[in-house]
């Protein structure tokens, strides 16, 4: 079942951190890699410009690291996770193109989703592709919760 934009803000909701650097990212990308398993994906945590964290796990592929760009571009200029940025998009029959964007450079499809911590906004971006989009989200998401309950 495709989850609803509701769904997805509520979810977005619920991921604040309290802090978020380095360390942060070295633990969330190591948490990433552990929910992964065998799953051929890019796993990458940036800033818009600084990569805090890259993981190429066995049988992904160099076009995952297109994804990783196009999508974390996405979800870090919205702010918003880049799987919900496409189910509005879809919603209302528009493309990201309609807002100036070039293909190249951004994808509103799933595995990217913001880092924001509280009383600060959002400050980096996680990102995860090899997989069907809905489940690179749902591993983001996942690892995201499971840090967060610590």
């Amino acid at each position: 079942m495709t989850p609803t934009c509701a769904s997805l803000e509520a979810e977005y909701a619920a991921l604040t951190f309290p802090r978020f650097a380095e360390a942060e990212a070295q633990a969330l990308g190591a948490q990433l890699i552990a929910l992964a398993g065998t799953a051929p994906v890019v796993i990458n945590i940036r800033t818009p410009d600084r990569v805090y964290f890259h993981a190429a796990l066995p049988g992904s592929a160099p076009l995952n690291d297109l994804w990783i760009k196009r999508k974390s571009n996405t979800a870090l200029l919205f702010q918003l996770p880049s799987f919900l940025v496409g189910a509005r998009n879809r919603e209302a029959g528009h493309l990201l193109s309609r807002n100036g964007l070039a293909e190249a450079d951004y994808a509103d499809n799933g595995g990217a989703v913001p880092i924001k911590v509280a009383g600060v906004g959002v400050v980096a971006c996680a990102t995860v592709s090899g997989l069907p989009q809905a489940e690179d989200h749902a591993l983001v998401v996942a690892a995201m919760q499971a840090f967060l309950a610590g």
